[in-house]
């Protein structure tokens, strides 16, 4: 019994964490372009390929409100203030294979 709660419970916990790539279609794309190719709103750099590191420095500098690039930092902590740390390491792995 308790092996099959355990398989359900890692089951449903693995549905409730997105993925790097919806996390990226649902917060990033309609920006930076589907793969990273666009410079946001004609202010920032192309995301594209960017190391995995510098992404989850950045994005936990626009969530905790102390980084704000190009004067999007407003917009940007409004767009990852309900990534956890789980998240942003997912977005950040698949921004760097863009």
């Amino acid at each position: 019994m308790k092996k099959k709660y355990l398989i359900t419970l890692l089951a449903v916990s693995s549905m409730l964490m997105a993925d790097g790539a919806s996390i990226y279609a649902s917060k990033c794309a309609s920006c930076h372009g589907v793969h990273g190719e666009k410079s946001a709103l004609g202010k920032s750099k192309i995301i594209a390929g960017q190391d995995a590191a510098t992404t989850t420095k950045q994005i936990q500098g626009y969530k905790s409100g102390t980084l704000n690039m190009y004067g999007m930092g407003g917009a940007m902590k409004n767009m990852v203030k309900g990534l956890d740390d789980a998240s942003i390491k997912e977005v950040a792995n698949y921004i760097s294979k863009l």
